[in-house]
């Protein structure tokens, strides 16, 4: 059922031994979303707790410091920035896909697994869904809640800069800055700040760059090698998947990863002349207008790239 923000915190309010659950391949957007609202949980005297199928990057430490951590077993099953039940990771998937009783989204492509959802396309960020049901519940934001809040609006849209920032976007970045929220410290953080490590693995990324249809499409290339020589994780791959879209003249960046077991992930950033999300969706994946993913089984990097610069050229870009 689909339902708002008022009825979204009347859930909640009702709930107790709540359960969080935030996609797999944590990014800062589900993870503020997550913390922000164990925080505001927690602040109202509930028993809840958060789980993420991979783990997580040390750079989001400050979103759960000081947080308990309650055991229990679980009564309601809430998802934050989780479009459908597979994103949550085969693990979690399998234990709890079938069991949420709220999804928290904005995601246009949302599959509706959960019994209720609460979703707005429109926002830049499902952090900012996740700051009206909190104030709904009637619930202060401190400067922690806050920082969350803020982590998941500013990495969900490029610090500020991509088409999705709207007029509400900026007013609430405003409030929460007022609240406390540390936003120099986290946006130097998130965009400024890299290991030696990940900077080897930009250069290798680099090393992989490929071009298609007249310099329109850009590809990055990934594999667990240069992960394993590079001495760094999958979360590295933040960075690197908007470097093809910074290329002058590029309206597609793709950037392919080899994951775990026999999996190759896609990430499509586009520009407003195409859709990334209409395009993973052909492979059964999904995602935003400007940034989208999808995930193949069987296949090589290699492959995954050619079908999928193959489908670019000869269907998307004519």
């Amino acid at each position: 059922m689909i339902i708002d923000c008022k009825k979204a915190a009347q859930e909640l309010r009702k709930a107790d031994n709540i359960l969080i659950l935030t996609h797999a391949n944590p990014d800062g957007d589900t993870l503020g979303s997550g913390f922000a609202l164990l925080r505001a949980l927690l602040k109202a005297g509930k028993k809840a707790r958060l789980i993420n199928n991979d783990e997580i990057n040390k750079k989001f430490s400050y979103l759960w410091e000081g947080t308990e951590c309650h055991d229990f077993k679980e009564e309601f099953i809430v998802s934050v920035d989780v479009a459908e039940k597979k994103l949550l990771g085969d693990g979690v998937c399998a234990q709890y896909g079938d069991r949420v009783n709220l999804s928290i989204d904005h995601h246009g492509i949302s599959r509706l697994f959960a019994e209720n959802t609460f979703c707005e396309s429109e926002s830049a960020s499902c952090c900012e869904l996740i700051y009206f049901v909190i104030k709904e519940m009637g619930i202060a934001i401190d400067p922690q809640t806050a920082s969350c809040i803020y982590t998941g609006m500013s990495t969900d849209t490029g610090c500020f800069r991509y088409s999705n920032v709207t007029p509400r976007t900026h007013r609430l970045a405003a409030e929460l800055i007022e609240a406390g929220a540390d936003h120099s410290r986290i946006n130097v953080r998130m965009f400024e700040t890299k290991t030696m490590n990940n900077i080897m693995l930009e250069r290798m990324c680099l090393d992989s760059l490929r071009s298609y249809a007249d310099g329109k499409i850009a590809l990055i290339a990934v594999t667990k090698a240069m992960l394993n020589e590079c001495g760094t994780d999958k979360s590295a791959l933040d960075a690197i998947k908007p470097i093809t879209r910074q290329i002058e003249g590029v309206e597609i960046g793709i950037t392919v990863k080899q994951e775990e077991g026999d999996k190759v992930g896609v990430s499509i950033r586009s520009s407003e002349s195409y859709d990334a999300a209409k395009i993973c969706a052909n492979f059964g994946g999904g995602g935003h207008a400007r940034a989208a993913g999808c995930q193949f089984s069987g296949k090589t990097v290699e492959e995954v790239s050619g079908i999928v610069v193959d489908y670019i050229v000869n269907t998307v870009i004519k």
